[in-house]
């Protein structure tokens, strides 16, 4: 990847953790990541500083036009999303996907690129709380309030700001691909790779407890082994503690079932050979542990909305673009 430009868009009333996804993510460079990395730009629509909740003010030199030049363009909310979106963020928004930027939206930043007519007739999604709002506002949107996010095409949405996390290592992903992705996400402290939708987020796996040694060493053990057959008594006894009893400190620990976890484990095992090697897909199902192909493609599917050849396919095109 050549280096990249990213535009985050600022306003008046935000708070800093929403457009600070963003600068997270695509500004900081990591000395340790042999990489290209992003070149942000934090935008507003007028020189004028805006307010920050809080007290703070935050003023920057790029205006509309740096926003709508970027590579890849992030609305990642807006103030009130029952009110109209200024002509000139519209004519901005338009401008750049016309171009061909890769268009993002996190939250409620969603009904900014529906004003603009960027998501008529695609998928998309925002905060479970918007979207019965954004479905009547846009009766042209395939509005689906249950993923953390959506990618139609150059066109990207996430449900609630944290949701902008998963997406923002998802765009990483398919630049750079998984490692630096799983690099970046080790670095942040989060998963490279969340479960679930929106309804179920509570049950996407965090990082075990540090006091929870039993849990934490079963999970290095079940990384280690990953192509076996793993099931609860197996950790159980890793850990040393009854099935019941480990089931009760695990869910505790991750805030997941074994099962769950170990899917999505397997999953961001399987991302990584699809984008780095050439091996048949039902080789790739049992490498990662799964017991038939059949149950790689259902679990894989349920995740990412895409079969593992279509992804295959994807990134490597990405990657030759």
């Amino acid at each position: 990847m050549t280096r990249s430009t990213v535009s985050v868009l600022a306003y008046d009333g935000m708070t800093a953790f929403e457009a600070g996804i963003v600068i997270e993510v695509f500004g900081l460079t990591w000395p340790d990541i042999d990489q290209p990395w992003y070149e942000l730009k934090v935008c507003t629509e007028t020189p004028e500083p805006v307010r920050v909740i809080g007290g703070a003010t935050l003023s920057t030199p790029h205006g509309l036009d740096d926003f709508a030049a970027a590579d890849t363009v992030v609305v990642p909310s807006v103030r009130d999303p029952q009110a109209e979106i200024s002509p000139e963020l519209v004519a901005a928004l338009r401008s750049a996907h016309a171009r061909g930027a890769r268009m993002v939206s996190i939250c409620s930043g969603a009904f900014a690129l529906a004003a603009a007519g960027i998501l008529d007739g695609r998928r998309a999604t925002t905060h479970w709380r918007y979207a019965e709002q954004l479905r009547d506002r846009y009766p042209a949107i395939d509005v689906d309030p249950e993923p953390l996010y959506v990618d139609d095409g150059g066109v990207f949405t996430s449900a609630g700001c944290a949701a902008g996390l998963d997406l923002s290592l998802h765009l990483v992903r398919q630049d750079l691909g998984a490692a630096v992705a799983n690099a970046v996400a080790r670095r942040l402290v989060i998963q490279p790779y969340r479960t679930g939708g929106q309804a179920q987020y509570i049950e996407a796996p965090m990082p075990p407890k540090p006091d929870d040694a039993p849990v934490a060493r079963s999970i290095a053990w079940a990384l280690d082994h990953l192509a076996e057959p793993i099931g609860v008594p197996d950790l159980a006894e890793v850990a040393g503690l009854s099935p019941r009893t480990y089931l009760r400190h695990f869910v505790r620990a991750t805030g997941a079932t074994p099962a769950k976890w170990l899917i999505a484990q397997r999953i961001q095992a399987a991302l990584a050979m699809l984008e780095t090697g050439d091996a048949p897909v039902e080789e790739i199902a049992l490498a990662a542990g799964f017991a038939t192909p059949v149950t790689f493609r259902h679990h894989f599917g349920k995740a990412l909305r895409t079969s593992p050849s279509a992804y295959r396919r994807t990134f490597r095109a990405r990657l030759a673009g």
